[in-house]
């Protein structure tokens, strides 16, 4: 079976990869599920470079084992929250935000903080994600979605993780925190660079 190994060891994220990439027959792996325990520094001036960054430092340690030369390929994907009114913050740095072990909700209320007294039409905002995906042969390809809405007033929602709670989506009427599990698969940012992939995915797994 092709395996997938993707560059992460956040629970989140690998729940909904494997609903996204289910319909690959794939079998999906985080990084320590497929032996790889390392940390990486995330120097990259843009998502899409970070992503390589954390797909190659990956495929580095995991393209040297006999079982991961073949039928594999190493995914990291680098994302985050951009306000416009604050000039894209936090952008590439929103896991690293007021610090890595702060939890979200002290960092989306810091920006609802921050955000206090701006009016709804000029609280734009985005998620972005780009995803690298790393061969054993050396080729590297990336893609890039998003997801448009607006940062709320509050938190709501239970659903989702990181600034979900704060990112409100008008076309929905709620935050990507309220949305069901299947109802952000498919509209999630992650979600399209993820089916941006698949065709590169299927076609290589298919040779």
């Amino acid at each position: 079976m092709y395996r997938i190994v993707f560059a992460t060891g956040n629970q989140g994220k690998m729940r909904e990869i494997r609903a996204i990439l289910q319909d690959t027959g794939a079998e999906i792996l985080s990084m320590k599920e497929a032996g790889a325990f390392l940390e990486i520094a995330e120097d990259g001036k843009s998502f899409t470079e970070n992503a390589v960054i954390k797909a190659r430092a990956v495929a580095q340690v995991l393209f040297q084992k006999n079982e991961f030369q073949d039928d594999c390929v190493v995914l990291a994907d680098d994302s985050g929250l951009e306000i416009d009114c604050l000039d894209g913050e936090p952008g590439i740095y929103s896991a690293r935000y007021l610090g890595e072990e702060t939890p979200f909700r002290v960092k989306s209320q810091d920006f609802l903080r921050r955000l206090e007294g701006i009016e709804e039409e000029k609280r734009t905002a985005r998620f972005v994600c780009a995803i690298a995906a790393v061969w054993p042969d050396g080729e590297v390809n990336t893609t890039l979605g998003t997801i448009e809405g607006r940062i709320g007033y509050e938190l709501k929602g239970d659903n989702g993780f990181g600034y979900d709670p704060i990112f409100y989506l008008p076309e929905y009427g709620r935050t990507a925190a309220e949305l069901s599990d299947e109802e952000k698969n498919q509209i999630s940012h992650r979600s399209r660079a993820l089916e941006q992939m698949k065709p590169e995915l299927m076609k290589r797994m298919s040779r």
